[in-house]
């Protein structure tokens, strides 16, 4: 079974996070991915801390939100976090959400689709032919690359929703997912990225799956889903979360602004260390290509990154 670990820069100190990357890479996961918060460190720079620290892993970003940077930097930053981590990179993008990209950045809306589509076309040719001259209504680029890139670095899209999981499917790699039950993967996640993948001629075979899974080796359970359930209280609140979990079948939980226990077991593994590897074995049993586990720490009974890292490395070798 194939694993990665979702190993975010969160806390006091960056080396403590290169630590447990180094861990991760001693027990053979595959990856580590890498969220970019508003309020936090810089994740390009945390891959390339992740890069000088380690040998074998992959690292790669979940994700970098398209506002902040244009296409053309998001490219050099790529090519050269690539070329610094000798071929492991992975460039996982996505649009923020609207709240953030006006209320915090004080940036004009601009509709997403329409504006990845230009962006993804930018990175594109930036990245596998080393050269784009490109003019869109939200974007616009000249440039040809003078340093050698991997033609083929892979491009992921952060995506809930049907049509940007659609234009994923046409357009990207791969998908990054985030709260994601194993049956909307099942039941919406693959048919719609299918069709984009048809659009564009391609089989779905070979197009990278990857669902963040919260997970956590727990003294006590209902303690750990309380505090998880603050920490994720805030999606209710995002269309785009709002509608995934509705067509998820938790409408009535969404128009009451709450998570059920029964909607948090959905989207995590907290528990015995079995309880945390039969959830990962769920995702991958509905489609998902690479599981994350993303090893909680902080709540009550959370037994920490380590223990829970160990806890889920047996599956590597199913």
């Amino acid at each position: 079974m194939r694993l990665a670990a979702s190993i975010p820069a969160l806390g006091k100190t960056l080396a403590g996070a290169v630590e447990r990357v180094c861990l991760a890479e001693g027990l053979g996961y595959e990856s580590v991915w890498s969220i970019q918060t508003p309020a936090g460190r810089d994740t390009a720079m945390v891959m390339a801390a992740y890069a000088s620290a380690t040998s074998r892993i992959g690292i790669g970003t979940a994700v970098l939100p398209i506002q902040t940077r244009h296409p053309v930097a998001m490219a050099q930053m790529a090519a050269t976090l690539d070329e610094l981590s000798c071929g492991r990179f992975h460039l996982g993008i996505g649009v923020s959400h609207p709240r953030t990209v006006e209320e915090m950045w004080r940036l004009a809306p601009a509709p997403p689709l329409e504006t990845i589509r230009e962006y993804l076309s930018i990175l594109r040719s930036s990245l596998h032919d080393g050269k784009v001259d490109f003019s869109g209504r939200h974007f616009a680029a000249r440039l040809e690359y003078t340093v050698a890139a991997r033609p083929r670095l892979p491009l992921l899209i952060g995506a809930v929703g049907p049509r940007m999981l659609e234009l994923a499917g046409e357009l990207a790699d791969g998908v990054l997912l985030w709260l994601c039950t194993p049956s909307y993967i099942r039941t919406q996640v693959i048919p719609h990225l299918t069709i984009g993948r048809q659009r564009a001629g391609l089989p779905l075979d070979g197009f990278e799956i990857i669902a963040m899974v919260p997970v956590s080796v727990t003294s006590d359970l209902d303690a750990g889903r309380a505090d998880l359930r603050k920490s994720v209280n805030h999606y209710l609140t995002l269309p785009y979360y709002r509608r995934m979990l509705s067509a998820s079948g938790f409408t009535g939980e969404v128009e009451r602004g709450e998570w059920s226990d029964f909607m948090l077991s959905q989207i995590s593994g907290f528990g015995t260390e079995k309880a945390v590897r039969e959830t990962l074995r769920r995702y991958a049993a509905a489609g998902c290509t690479l599981p994350a586990a993303w090893p909680i720490e902080g709540f009550r009974g959370a037994a920490g990154v380590q223990p829970t890292l160990e806890a889920a490395a047996p599956l590597l070798l199913e």
